[in-house]
């Protein structure tokens, strides 16, 4: 059961946005009982709440009578992806500066990762990888550095709706394999793409701690550069950086 602490805003304005999180946090579709055994709200009220959201296109209700997220979230989503990885571009040409490699963010979308901003190197030889293109989670530095924030059973729904394609050899290929890294990450708090999605290509990545939805930034270049010394420098550098976006996102307070 979820409860949220008091904040002297508007009763039902947060019962609604409590009611959003908790389906899209069970995975985008709940039923009207499953709703009334999470959120500590009577049920007429929950009935109330969701005759004002599903007209206005924000829940929808399927032919199961499960009540799903709708289709006027898609554009918020968009425009706060949008503006989210605008108002991180500046950490992540800090981190361009001092690694020398490109940078990026990616959130997790459903069961996919969406890269939301990008700082490219300036060397000849670099990685790129376009806003808004979506990969795994399982084979992707910024993907598993989410995923090591999620609870296992999340982390399974994730990985068996997807599947786990095998893009190069060194690819993860099954969930006990995925699992032993998550706990790798988890000890030592970021993640390695070790050539797993492109031959050639190192990625070093790390999770924004605290962010609304699973957030990740990261550096990647060719083996050749992005090494074990690199990557001792790299941690470092990451770590303040997801640690400064994570206060830029802190809500403020009225």
């Amino acid at each position: 059961m979820t409860t949220r602490p008091a904040s002297g805003g508007v009763q039902s304005v947060e019962r609604v946005f409590e009611l959003l999180e908790v389906i899209t946090a069970a995975g985008g579709e709940m039923s009207l009982s499953e709703l009334s055994a999470a959120v500590k709200l009577p049920l007429p009220t929950i009935h109330r709440l969701l005759r004002t959201l599903v007209p206005s296109g924000y829940v929808r209700q399927l032919p199961n009578r499960n009540y799903a997220l709708g289709p006027r979230l898609i554009l918020l989503g968009e425009a706060a992806g949008r503006q989210f990885g605008s108002a991180a571009r500046g950490r992540l040409d800090e981190l361009v500066r001092e690694l020398g490699e490109s940078a990026n963010m990616a959130v997790l979308d459903g069961q996919e990762v969406v890269y939301i901003a990008q700082a490219q190197s300036q060397r000849s030889m670099r990685m790129f990888t376009e806003v808004g293109r979506r990969a795994d989670t399982h084979d992707t530095g910024v993907g598993k550095a989410m995923l090591a924030t999620l609870p296992d059973d999340r982390v399974r729904a994730i990985v068996t709706a997807t599947g786990m394609a095998t893009p190069t050899p060194k690819s993860l290929g099954t969930l006990e394999e995925l699992f032993a890294d998550l706990e790798r990450i988890r000890e030592r708090g970021y993640a390695i793409d070790d050539e797993e999605q492109e031959l050639g290509v190192r990625c070093y990545a790390m999770a924004v701690p605290g962010a609304p939805t699973p957030t990740a930034i990261s550096v990647s270049g060719p083996v050749s550069r992005v090494d074990e010394d690199f990557g001792r420098r790299a941690v470092p550098v990451l770590r303040r950086a997801a640690e400064a976006i994570a206060a830029e996102l802190m809500p403020v307070r009225a």
